[in-house]
């Protein structure tokens, strides 16, 4: 047995394995007798058929079946004890001729890099305190999704719904019947109705408008017939009401406004930690000049396909477009993969471990955010190894970034200003 590695680059390499018959026959000959004990042939006691007979009906399936163990088990105790590859294997190029047997493997492996300095990195953080109004506009909002529609005489304004016919118009003015739309629902508080909003407002049921809509040479004019000006009846705010859509979290006005602000106010807290981690994490993948392995890359480019299917389902589209898509995405597929290895490192350097303590605090934190039990929250992470797998690394990875938001250099900057700098990278 020969094996050779060739460095494609200083994380990938292509490794050839060669094999001859000095190597594979021994291996041959005891398959042959294994296969022979389980095999029942006319004319012969069973487990008694001449190896001849085996080796001349079954010899290349089995010949194939143990190159391709002979060379998992090389992989297993020669190539990764010394290089310590990264991710899945590829396995190429399998040639058994004439007795000789190559075959390539191709393998990422860790790359070689120095931390730098963390106090040197410099974040934006945003800071921004609950107003009353924010409040009284999340309660306006939850009001308004209690509230019923119902018809009125009177003219309809900006915040009501109109309910109309609508016709296209030839280049003469005169209705195209072909054409028509009935019983047509339209938000006027919607800005994507703009322009019906601006024809609709003032009319009365039975009045009739036109409207414009496109440009140019592509303009088309519509005839608006109203039959029904709709407004909302929002119910009036009491303590029963807010037990109702706090989930009788809270008894009265007055905590329901204070559960309410807590929840914004947790909402902006925990946006603004994750801004600042994502920050951290492009910030040191800028810093750090290294290479990473092409099959790790194309690792994850393939799980952001994978991702992509499993959001759809069955209503994937049907021009989606694999390999583009792969291409698109391979810039952030490479940031990830330079985030998984100063990840790891890192972690090494503060020596990040988790306990049973730091699982249960997660799980709580994630059965409140749910409104679900602890003990359901267990359940379902026991049940798929992976999950469990995931919780693990998703734990390690906020102690991580706790830790590194204790050593960069902070920026703190109002809502308003941070909005305004990070604008463009939004």
């Amino acid at each position: 047995m020969d094996i050779s590695v060739e460095e494609v680059s200083t994380v990938d390499k292509e490794i050839t394995i060669k094999a001859d018959n000095k190597d594979l026959d021994p291996k041959f000959d005891k398959a042959l007798r294994q296969y022979r004990k389980s095999i029942n042939m006319p004319g012969f006691r069973p487990g008694q058929v001449p190896l001849s007979i085996v080796k001349k009906r079954y010899g290349k399936e089995i010949e194939m079946e143990e190159i391709q163990n002979y060379v998992s088990e090389v992989f297993r105790d020669e190539i990764v004890p010394k290089h310590n590859p990264i991710g899945e294997p590829k396995f190429e190029d399998l040639k058994w001729e004439d007795g000789q047997l190559e075959v390539k493997i191709k393998i990422g492996t860790k790359p070689e890099f120095d931390l730098v300095d963390v106090e040197s990195v410099e974040v934006d953080q945003m800071v921004h305190d609950v107003t009353d109004k924010e409040v009284d506009e999340e309660i306006e909002r939850q009001l308004e999704q209690k509230g019923e529609w119902s018809e009125k005489e009177t003219a309809a304004g900006k915040e009501d719904k109109v309910v109309v016919d609508a016709v296209a118009l030839d280049k003469d003015g005169k209705p195209k019947e072909s054409d028509k739309d009935e019983d047509q629902e339209l938000d006027l508080r919607d800005e994507k109705n703009k322009e019906f909003a601006d024809a609709l407002k003032g009319k009365k049921a039975g009045d009739t408008t036109t409207v414009e809509l496109g440009d140019d040479d592509e303009k088309e004019k519509f005839e608006l017939t109203v039959k029904k000006v709709l407004e909302l009846n929002v119910p009036e705010l009491n303590d029963e009401l807010a037990q109702e859509l706090s989930n009788k979290e809270a008894k009265t006005i007055d905590e329901y406004k204070g559960l309410i602000k807590s929840r914004i106010q947790q909402y902006y807290d925990q946006t603004a930690q994750n801004m600042a981690k994502n920050e951290i994490a492009d910030k040191l993948v800028e810093a750090h000049d290294f290479e990473v392995p092409e099959l790790l890359v194309g690792q994850i480019q393939n799980n952001y396909v994978q991702q992509v299917k499993k959001q759809y389902g069955d209503n994937i589209p049907a021009d989606f477009d694999e390999e583009e898509y792969k291409n698109n995405m391979k810039d952030r597929a490479v940031k990830d993969a330079k985030w998984f290895f100063i990840s790891d490192k890192f972690q090494e350097k503060y020596e990040i471990e988790i306990d049973a303590e730091d699982i249960d605090a997660h799980l709580a934190e994630e059965a409140a955010r749910y409104g679900l039990s602890v003990d359901m929250m267990k359940q379902f992470y026991a049940s798929s190894n992976e999950q469990l797998e995931q919780l693990r690394m998703n734990i390690r990875d906020e102690k991580l970034f706790d830790k590194l938001l204790e050593e960069v250099k902070v920026n703190e900057l109002s809502k308003e200003a941070y909005q305004d700098k990070h604008q463009e990278k939004e």
